[in-house]
């Protein structure tokens, strides 16, 4: 659907046309996984796909949530935007709304909105944080907050932690706010200090691969992992006091991990933690001194260390890894996002795409059962305001 096609939807649905059109990206993140919340570093990228929102002012004194992904349709009072609504989809950009009201923003009238996204829902590429970031830039600009992007961020990761209920951190909503075409983010994800770093593949593509097994971060694994990890930060604590596990180097961990003997899950858990941390460091290195075959290695090895120690992949991603393993061509492998399904990302010579596509793609449907889809990554920007009438 183009943008065209969502303004004759906006009128046809609400009998006038809409004020201003809005987007935001997904991402995916190339290496550095769970490790934001436990406040070290990750190495994300927007991409061209995303959420649209388009919204027009109304003087009923409701704001009006509409998706033509989902079949609800809300109608909320002012007075009512910081109640949840169960279950229900809208709770994403409600929470939105309601860490505008918490910071003292005032909502004075109504607005109509009209919502379509076209990354694939429960694949890992963060449709809701894009969903959070698009509705907190539309409110910046409608209500004249002058919040910058790493505020609108934080909005959004707050809406998903107070209103939804996902102990997610950072990364997904600073990605979506602060991408920059043909650029990975390098954030550090205590100080929010970041570094855009130019991503220069010579011959080889971002290969997404869509395991369609959706992972579902509000079912309690992932927050699971959170508590965790924290499990692991107090009782490394009792000898080395830490806020963050991303505070320990390899040596450090080494030196204290003999404190985290009473609980061989979150001694696993912190391993993988303190280890990504150290690789997604390496891999950006790598990067900037135009080493892709070390960076894929990285990869690789993120994917073993979330997979034997973090526990977050699962039948689906490891095949779609392994599979990729296999393929001349590959440089490296990983799953992406919060695991439990959803996607991986992989680093593939132009030569092998095709083959990688139909031979990943029938061994994966051979030992799932399902139909994987793939996607050749394009590096977009951030949360921006577009045209109308384009």
């Amino acid at each position: 659907m183009n943008t065209q096609e969502l303004q004759e939807a906006f009128l046809k649905l609400y009998g006038k046309p809409a004020e201003a059109l809005y987007f935001s990206p997904g991402r995916v993140n190339l290496i550095g996984e769970h490790t934001d919340y436990n406040g070290g570093f990750v190495f994300p990228c927007a991409l061209s796909f995303g959420t649209y929102l388009l919204c027009r002012k109304n003087d009923d004194k409701v704001v009006r949530f509409r998706s033509l992904n989902q079949k609800e349709y809300v109608e909320v009072a002012l007075d009512k935007l910081q109640t949840p609504h169960p279950k229900s989809w809208i709770n994403y950009p409600m929470g939105v709304f309601d860490q505008f009201i918490k910071r003292g923003f005032s909502i004075p009238f109504g607005l109509d909105q009209l919502i379509w996204g076209d990354v694939p829902n429960g694949a890992g590429l963060s449709s809701s944080a894009s969903l959070e970031v698009v509705t907190g830039y539309m409110l910046n600009d409608v209500f004249q907050t002058h919040l910058n992007r790493v505020e609108i961020a934080k909005i959004g990761q707050k809406a998903e932690n107070e209103f939804v209920g996902v102990n997610c951190g950072i990364m997904d909503q600073f990605a979506s706010a602060n991408g920059e075409k043909d650029h990975a983010i390098f954030l550090d994800c205590n100080t929010l200090d970041f570094e855009l770093v130019p991503v220069k593949l010579e011959g080889v593509k971002v290969l997404i691969s869509n395991t369609h097994s959706p992972h579902k971060l509000d079912s309690g694994a992932y927050n699971q992992r959170v508590a965790e990890c924290k499990k692991a930060v107090e009782l490394i604590s009792k000898v080395r006091p830490i806020q963050y596990l991303a505070e320990l180097t390899e040596a450090d961990f080494k030196e204290v991990e003999s404190a985290l003997a009473s609980d061989p899950v979150a001694h696993k858990r912190a391993r993988h933690v303190v280890s990504e941390v150290q690789r997604t460091t390496d891999a950006v290195k790598s990067l900037k001194a135009g080493d892709i075959d070390k960076f894929g290695q990285l990869m690789n090895a993120s994917h073993v260390s979330l997979r034997d120690d973090y526990e977050v992949t699962g039948l689906e991603l490891d095949t779609m890894a392994e599979e990729a393993w296999k393929i001349d061509g590959v440089i490296g492998s990983r799953m992406t996002g919060g695991g439990f399904g959803g996607c991986t990302v992989s680093l593939v010579k132009d030569e092998a795409i095709d083959s990688f596509i139909e031979k990943v793609g029938a061994a994966y449907q051979a030992k799932t059962g399902l139909k994987p889809d793939f996607y050749v990554a394009e590096i977009g920007n951030g949360a921006c305001r577009l045209k109308l009438g384009e």
